[in-house]
């Protein structure tokens, strides 16, 4: 049986230091402490990443900085595709480093024309790191460069440009085709560690025929979908033109929302759109930095609390650092939804426990990630004695969580009762090789997408203009 040894738990402090039993993935019992512990130390539950996408390094590194979503999901293109399990690993790796346990990885991009075998090396990426995983395979089946027909928009630019996004354009399978890749996916990859979903892009990229197709699927297998929903005010423009009656009713009448499903994002949201899918069950992965990166907005989620949403957080490959710390987004989403002055509109231990049990629920995790005999055994690991670093006065641990605890300050990060980080680093990769080889590998592949970037000037000027600025 492993055991944590002499931790506080978070918000039974008064219990003093305990032994938390583990065995079988699970938490076997919770004893007063053996023997007095050498430091103070903090467990809590182990936090969850509802919305990510895996990427292998940061898109800033590519000249992705200071661009809206539009512009931005183009400059994506500058990135090589890379051995797809050595982005995996760097990815998981990562979010671990800063404290997630389960990691959402909508994965809108293949690296390989192997879909299968690609999938069973991000799962086997995510094994070794030790986290626990779900891969949302993309869908979509329209507007693969702007919210419309691509012609217009490739016509006002120069050939060399228009050949440069030839690759983005492709055409998909149709909608029995991309259900049927993921359920190869699935068939070949799911494990009690790992899940597949469907993962439509969003309402601007996906039909409705294709989102009605999913909906039946979901109902049909029980498997969860993760979509994309009004994430920029471009979106929202979209939507209003595209659905009279409202991009929320519009799916509803689909049969796509329900409990299965996962909204990433929700910045455009308004409040009868919100009741719908409080209404329905659905889950909102709240992004705050990816938000303020992109230059989307701050999301309603004060609001969508209020009126019933289930909240989840995610760090969407874009923490406010670019470090994947989900301690500092769990603080930042705090800070920007908790209310103002004296008003209280969402607690911090409620903030805490909604986003870890309601991020696990639409990951697929079991659990609802509780510190307590029966649960899994997913905890996260403070050094107490850093975190209280002026040892002033006696003070709430919680005080120093939400003030300034990062992943400078995790001891330790257990999932399934497996230590996965230890001392600031996972024990199941040598992270630092891992991102030195796949950095190597970019700069190795980064000519062959030199046609794009020599484009590159046009298609952000007229992208630009599309949108209607300058």
């Amino acid at each position: 049986m492993d055991v944590i040894s002499g931790v506080l738990r978070l918000g039974r402090e008064s219990e003093g230091p305990v032994d938390i039993q583990m065995q079988g993935g699970l938490i076997a019992a919770l004893r007063p402490a053996a023997a007095p512990p050498v430091r103070r130390r903090l467990a809590l539950p182990a936090l969850v990443n509802a919305h990510d996408h895996c990427r292998p390094l940061s898109p800033t590194s590519f000249g992705g900085a200071n661009k809206p979503l539009e512009l931005w999901l183009l400059r994506l293109a500058a990135i090589p595709a890379v051995d797809p399990y050595l982005a995996a690993k760097a990815a998981f790796g990562r979010a671990a480093r800063g404290g997630a346990a389960s990691v959402m990885a909508h994965y809108t991009r293949f690296h390989t024309a192997d879909f299968v075998e690609e999938a069973r090396q991000v799962a086997k990426a995510a094994a070794e790191v030790g986290v626990r995983a779900t891969l949302a395979v993309f869908m979509r089946d329209r507007n693969p460069l702007v919210y419309g027909p691509s012609q217009p928009f490739l016509a006002d630019l120069p050939e060399a440009s228009r050949a440069a996004l030839a690759g983005l354009t492709a055409p998909l399978p149709d909608a029995a085709g991309q259900i049927a890749r993921v359920e190869a996916i699935a068939a070949a990859v799911e494990s009690p560690t790992f899940s597949v979903q469907f993962g439509p892009s969003g309402a601007q990229w996906c039909s409705d025929e294709l989102l009605s197709a999913i909906a039946e699927a979901s109902a049909q297998s029980g498997r969860r979908v993760h979509m994309h929903f009004l994430e920029t005010r471009y979106q929202r423009a979209f939507a209003d033109k595209h659905y009279p009656e409202g991009v929320a009713r519009r799916l509803e009448s689909l049969n796509l929302l329900s409990d299965r499903l996962t909204f990433a994002h929700g910045v455009w949201a308004r409040n009868d759109e919100l009741d719908i899918l409080a209404r329905h069950g659905v889950t909102l992965a709240t992004n705050p930095s990816s938000n303020l990166h992109l230059r989307s907005g701050i999301a309603p989620i004060g609001e969508a609390w209020r009126r019933g949403v289930k909240i989840a957080l995610g760090v969407d490959a874009s923490a406010l650092d670019e470090d994947d710390d989900i301690l500092r987004e769990a603080r930042l989403g705090h800070f920007l939804h908790a209310g103002w002055g004296f008003e209280t509109a969402i607690p911090r231990e409620d903030w805490l426990s909604a986003i870890v049990a309601n991020g696990r629920r639409a990951n697929g995790a079991p659990g609802s990630g509780g510190l307590d005999v029966g649960e899994p055994a997913d905890a996260l690991v403070l050094d107490l004695d850093r975190l209280d670093r002026d040892a002033v006065l006696e003070t709430a641990p919680l005080d120093y969580l939400f003030a300034r605890a990062t992943a400078a300050h995790i001891d330790a990060l257990y999932v399934a009762g497996r230590r996965i980080v230890a001392q600031g680093q996972p024990t199941g990769i040598d992270l630092a090789a891992v991102e030195t080889a796949l950095r190597a590998q970019v700069r190795e592949r980064l000519p062959a997408r030199a046609e794009f970037l020599d484009a590159w000037g046009p298609i952000a000027q007229t992208m630009t203009k599309y949108f209607g600025c300058c």
